[in-house]
């Protein structure tokens, strides 16, 4: 078949370990047989991230801006272990955490469902999509340790001087503090990006926060979304026949248990952060997620919700095989390449990703797959594939579909 042409450039983000080799392998069996690809490439691999002072991050998320669509592997953020293993010049920030940041942009993330890897929730038949900001609170916090009685206060100068005062806590011995903060502007793009997504999807969307305890940190969030949505979404919502409420935090759990699935739940930072990964492991596995950062003003970047898989990697470097999964990885180049087609008017290339995603959920179905997936399935005597044979085993499914 003649390949499909791009017109526009797609940002590609490389990254480090077992990712960075599915990236490869993935380019190289399932996307370049098939399609011209047309990609302006960061290396966001660490090495590359340290030669450079981590300018090539702030660089892909420009890139990103400008082109619109942009599609990510893993990458590491490094520790104190890091900093000797690699020699960094310094312990350098979670790229995601500085793309997320200069979009502006809420992470939205679900589950990929097969048949034969069942919820653990047994209720849950359809997708629950996890809604995530991605600025402030626990991320951007100030803390300090205090060894001695005294005073903590919270203190705010104006930029006339001025100083407001709030008590946290009178210390009679040791202890510990935090300071978090969060910001209107990043607040509303935060509930305009969750309202376009519950649009476009034609999904209800919960929001939960805890405004009963945070009756001022807390509250914010809530009523920027109800202003916003009284004001901006009612109408739209209506017409689409989705729902929009609130709900607090802990109400909200009690509720996804209960229900069937197939909506979206926002939640600040930490709270999507947590709960991202617990619906993800109650649907199956982590390599079994989607995720998309989208920015308010209709930037777009997938990537996949897993790390490194650093083991797997150091098992690879010994020549040892291995079973990883690639399935959220093939499924950010996917959700790129399908919006890249939307945007650009291209249906084979938006085509494209939808036959390679039905050839990754028919390959599973049909009892092939690696050993994470192979350990919960419920089909009978499935067959455990390696890294590359899984692959490969996709590309066969794929050409069957073609």
């Amino acid at each position: 078949m003649e390949k499909i042409k791009m017109t526009t450039p797609l940002v590609e983000m490389d990254g480090d370990e077992m990712t960075r080799i599915l990236w490869k392998l993935i380019k190289d069996e399932l996307l370049s047989p098939y399609i011209e690809l047309n990609t302006e490439y960061y290396d966001l691999g660490l090495e590359y991230r340290n030669e450079t002072n981590d300018q090539v991050t702030i660089d892909s998320a420009e890139a990103a801006k400008r082109y619109g669509v942009a599609v990510k592997c893993a990458t590491i953020t490094p520790n104190a272990a890091r900093m000797t293993e690699y020699n960094l010049k310094e312990m350098y920030k979670s790229p995601n955490g500085t793309i997320r940041a200069m979009l502006d942009g809420t992470v939205f993330r679900a589950p990929i469902i097969v048949k034969g890897i069942e919820p653990y929730v047994k209720n849950w038949t359809k997708p629950i999509t996890i809604a995530r900001h991605a600025y402030g609170d626990v991320y951007k916090a100030s803390e300090m340790k205090v060894s001695a009685p005294g005073k903590a206060e919270l203190v705010f100068t104006d930029e006339n001087g001025k100083e407001t005062r709030e008590l946290i806590h009178n210390f009679k011995g040791a202890g510990v503090l935090q300071g978090m903060h969060n910001l209107e502007c990043s607040i509303e793009s935060f509930a305009k990006s969750c309202f376009n997504f519950a649009l476009e999807t034609r999904q209800d969307l919960w929001f939960a926060t805890k405004d009963t305890i945070s009756k001022k940190y807390d509250h914010t969030f809530k009523d920027i979304f109800q202003e916003i949505f009284d004001n901006e979404y009612k109408e739209k919502f209506a017409d689409a026949g989705i729902k929009y409420f609130y709900t607090l935090i802990d109400d909200a759990v009690a509720r996804v248990m209960r229900s069937e699935g197939g909506y979206i739940w926002a939640c600040k930072n930490y709270d999507g952060d947590v709960m991202s990964d617990m619906v993800a492991t109650a649907f199956g596995s982590l390599s079994m997620m989607t995720s998309v950062l989208v920015s308010p003003d209709g930037c777009y970047e997938f990537e996949a919700a897993h790390g490194t898989v650093q083991r797997h990697y150091y098992k690879h470097l010994k020549g040892e095989e291995t079973s990883t999964n690639p399935i959220a990885t093939i499924y950010a180049w996917t959700g790129a390449l399908r919006k890249r087609g939307e945007l650009d008017n291209i249906p084979e290339l938006a085509g494209f990703a939808d036959l390679l995603e039905r050839a990754c959920i028919k390959t599973i179905e049909d009892g092939k797959m690696t050993k994470d997936l192979a350990l919960i399935t419920s089909i009978e005597n499935p067959v455990t594939l390696n890294t590359q044979d899984f692959i490969k085993a996709v590309r066969e499914t794929l050409e069957g579909l073609m």
